[in-house]
């Protein structure tokens, strides 16, 4: 129970702290966005990680939280409502709670690849419904609020961004208690159950549907809440938030963090958040690395980076990280080395003019160029085929206690 305190007391400081280490206009903002997308890629992790559902149309629950959110916020300015604007993200919860109430009444009743290709029509139902509808939705323009209405919290009137992030901050860290909690309840274990027997847990008395149907509805809620933070934040919403380019990104969040463990999803969207805010500012192919980092992650890390560091326990419990530190570092330099190339090459692949890199000029069009890159790449690959050897007995001896335990 201590050490369970001292996490979440940990993790309530590192909440608190964040602005005070990054507090440029920029760091606010990104910091801003980590908080929605955080909470986003956990309610996400819920459904699929913890439920086995797959969802395409995830992002239903996020937009439509976010549209009831708006709205509310231009109630409160018309004064048809009175209330502080910390409660719109309960707002977004509520509206995303219904809707999973009513689609999840169901959707849950099928499984797999079935559920999967419901969730997706159901989310082109709703982006298409939201070009129909445009009372509610606005069209292709959304629908825009102002968040500085409304009475003021403590004198507080969320006018700066940096108010925004500790609001953020605060809802941010309840739903992560509540979506833990959650899991530790007999509702949140039989979801495990489901996700990994099915069969089994029906022969032992629990329905499949009721369970991820609970499920459902609660990552519905807490995907609600997010697109509530979403409407505060950026005071507007379009049907760019219900579609499936939004379902993909939190699908990507959630995989390369790491499916099934609690901190995945959040390392997953500091990932994304941090090559959308600013890798996109420095290359126009960031999407093309975000591909790859996809790609690598299923072929090498299946369990997201959250797996990559739980693969770490036995050594860490039998005192031989120490001894992976070397190997690590001398596969990591080539590595780099290798990857460093790599997106020289691709750099100048799309160069227009001349490309700065690594304090040389290259041209696209210059063969000397291409050659220096490809013998950097030359380098480094085999600098890794070289050193992995060493790592993979490195890690033998590191892990031969937890081995011959399961032996």
């Amino acid at each position: 129970m201590k050490k369970h305190l001292l996490l979440w007391a940990a993790y309530a400081l590192v909440l608190v702290l964040l602005p005070s280490l990054f507090s440029s206009v920029l760091g606010i903002s990104i910091l801003n966005q980590m908080t929605i997308w955080i909470l986003f890629a956990l309610s996400y992790n819920m459904m699929l990680g913890q439920g086995g559902m797959l969802s395409f149309g995830h992002a239903v629950y996020f937009g439509l939280g976010g549209f009831m959110s708006v709205h509310a916020l231009n109630l409160i300015a018309d004064e048809v409502l009175v209330f502080s604007i910390t409660l719109i993200p309960l707002v977004g919860g509520v509206f995303g709670l219904l809707a999973a109430l009513f689609i999840g009444s169901f959707s849950t009743r099928k499984a797999g690849t079935v559920f999967a290709m419901i969730s997706l029509g159901i989310g082109e139902l709703i982006v298409a419904s939201s070009l129909i509808f445009v009372d509610f939705f606005g069209g292709e323009a959304g629908v825009s609020g102002d968040r500085t209405y409304g009475p003021a919290f403590f004198g507080i009137e969320f006018l700066q961004d940096s108010e925004v992030y500790y609001l953020g901050a605060f809802w941010l860290f309840v739903a992560t208690l509540l979506m833990y909690l959650f899991t530790q309840t007999p509702a949140g274990r039989m979801a495990n159950a489901v996700r990994d027997n099915p069969e089994r847990a029906e022969f032992i008395g629990y329905s499949t549907r009721r369970v991820r149907f609970i499920t459902f509805c609660a990552a519905g809620m807490f995907a609600g809440v997010a697109g509530g933070l979403f409407a505060i934040n950026y005071e507007f919403i379009t049907e760019e938030n219900l579609n499936a380019l939004t379902s993909g990104r939190v699908l990507l969040m959630a995989y390369i963090g790491g499916l099934g463990f609690f901190i995945g999803p959040i390392i997953g969207a500091v990932i994304l958040t941090l090559m959308n805010s600013l890798l996109s500012n420095y290359s126009e192919m960031w999407m093309l690395y975000l591909g790859i980092l996809f790609l690598l992650t299923v072929m090498f890390l299946p369990k997201g980076f959250a797996g990559f560091i739980m693969m770490h326990r036995a050594a860490w419990n039998n005192g031989k990280m120490g001894s992976l530190v070397l190997p690590y570092c001398l596969t990591a330099l080539p590595a780099g080395l290798f990857l460093t190339a790599f997106i020289g090459m691709v750099e100048l692949s799309h160069a227009d003019e001349l490309l700065h890199f690594l304090s040389m000029d290259l041209a696209n069009d210059s063969a000397f160029s291409w050659f220096v890159l490809a013998m950097l790449a030359a380098i480094g690959a085999g600098g890794v085929k070289l050193a992995r050897p060493r790592l993979a007995a490195a890690w033998e001896h590191a892990n031969a206690a937890a081995q011959e335990a399961k032996s």
